[in-house]
């Protein structure tokens, strides 16, 4: 193996083990969500296997000839990133989305392709030093190659391949690339075909990996989507985003409302001023809400700021959103958009953006609530829902740091008192004028606010854009 040939191997190996990392988030996101303890697992699991890969690599390279192991090992790393797709699928739905059960689920379907691929670079390395006098220009050479290739795996998985291919798709192909590669050198190195038995394995490995049914409708850049119908209605719909149920809409009546927290939502606008109401919803998801004022208060500017161009796609073709609508929808990062709106300009806005269960942490700070606080009329309202439970110490903390920008603030709360073993929806409210004493429907929830929202708060922390650890405070 000349000294080309050995770095367009580790170039690929190395690209390989990469691009399953990436996916690795989005093919376990309908089981285990999108958080911060995702990416931790994922990053942990692969550099493990990378380092154990590593070990077992040149003591095997020490142990025999690396020429009759290259072919081999390549064609066996591709046959378990195809594995890692049926693994998921069966082993997911199994598993909740605690810390514990996300690493069993990373590590069964991503250590073992991840490690037996980074066996290839010190077996190469073997192969290329013909004496100790060029050790350091191998060495250096394949490291470089080696770190070229992640780059190449990350760059293109992250900006291209998420963006033309599904998930599955992509670890199909990759692992496909890894048993021709390996099947060529199998054939080059040791100079023989390679057995039938493996051939076989091969192709029922590859037949029955796609078999298994992915969970999602339609994969968007930042989702697995399921669209479901109602049982009992035929107009209904459900919206899943990745594990969690988002949105209900009935085509025939955007006044009902079948989830708890929309309720909210449409019993605090019903209570407001009437009128036209000037609104802003940060996230659209379903788009239930938007639709719902739209049509109980016509003439209302109801303005989205929703980050997946996809997914108003699936709105559109799936659950009735349409020009009809009167929405007026921006595609990009809420964050992002809210600088270019004007100051005093919404009678109410409505922060309804998760990533899986979790609010994402650039949109829960003091610095972004400056901004939505300087976008409110003086009278106006901040109405944001967060899932939280036991302790709350996310939703409290929540409450703390919209307190730091606004003269008011209350939360809207089960009847029942927040269960200590499940999460539910709590809707924070916040302005500058006093907040008005909603009242909701009985099994929609209560008001919180004076010198109770004082107690509940407590002693919680502000979130900053410094330190706002929004995963590790939720229950």
């Amino acid at each position: 193996m000349d000294g080309k040939q050995a770095n367009i191997t580790v170039f690929l190996t190395s690209a390989i083990v990469l691009v399953l990392e990436i996916v690795a988030g989005r093919l376990m996101a309908p089981y285990i969500g999108v958080s911060l303890e995702t990416f931790t697992a994922i990053i942990g699991t692969v550099l493990a296997g990378i380092a154990a890969g590593a070990t077992v690599g040149g003591w095997a390279a020490d142990l025999m000839t690396p020429r009759r192991l290259l072919g081999p090992v390549l064609v066996l790393g591709g046959i378990l990133s195809w594995i890692s797709l049926p693994i998921v699928t069966a082993l997911g739905p199994r598993l909740g989305s605690d810390i514990a059960s996300i690493v069993i689920l990373t590590a069964a379907a991503f250590f073992l392709p991840a490690a037996v691929l980074s066996t290839v670079s010190p077996m190469v390395a073997k192969l290329r030093l013909a004496s100790l006098e060029e050790t350091g220009a191998v060495v250096g050479g394949l490291s470089a190659a080696g770190t070229i290739g992640a780059l190449f795996g990350t760059f293109v998985t992250g900006f291209v391949l998420v963006a033309l291919l599904p998930s599955r798709t992509i670890v199909l192909g990759v692992g496909l690339v890894s048993i021709v590669f390996g099947l060529l050198l199998w054939w080059r190195l040791r100079d023989e075909r390679p057995p039938a038995g493996v051939l076989g394995l091969i192709v029922v490995v590859g037949v029955l990996s796609p078999l298994m049914e992915p969970p999602c409708d339609r994969e968007t850049s930042y989702y697995c989507v399921r669209v479901v119908a109602d049982d009992v209605s035929a107009s209904g719909r459900s919206l899943y985003l990745d594990r969690t149920r988002h949105a209900y809409i009935d085509l025939d009546d955007p006044t009902n409302l079948d989830i708890r927290y929309i309720r909210v939502f449409a019993q605090v606008a019903d209570q407001l001023d009437p009128g036209p109401l000037r609104v802003l919803h940060i996230g659209g998801g379903g788009f239930t809400f938007p639709r719902y004022v739209a049509h109980m208060r016509p003439g209302s500017v109801n303005e989205v700021l929703e980050i997946d161009a996809e997914l108003v796609e699936v709105a559109e073709a799936e659950l009735g959103l349409d020009d009809t609508s009167g929405l007026d929808i921006t595609i990009g990062d809420g964050r992002l958009a809210l600088d270019a709106l004007p100051d005093d300009a919404y009678d109410l806005v409505v922060g309804d953006v998760f990533g899986s269960k979790s609010v994402p942490w650039h949109l829960t700070t003091s610095e972004v609530m400056q901004e939505v606080e300087r976008i409110v009329a003086p009278d106006g309202l901040y109405m944001m829902n967060v899932i939280d439970g036991g302790p709350s110490d996310f939703a409290r903390a929540e409450l703390a740091t919209l307190r730091e920008r606004f003269d008011y603030v209350a939360v809207v709360l089960p009847n029942e008192e927040v269960p200590a073993w499940q999460s539910v929806n709590q809707i924070l409210l916040a302005s500058n004028a006093q907040v008005p004493d909603f009242v909701f429907a009985a099994d929609d929830g209560r008001l919180f606010s004076g010198p109770d929202i004082d107690q509940y708060i407590g002693d919680a922390q502000v979130l900053t854009d410094d330190f706002a650890p929004v995963d590790q405070l939720q229950s």
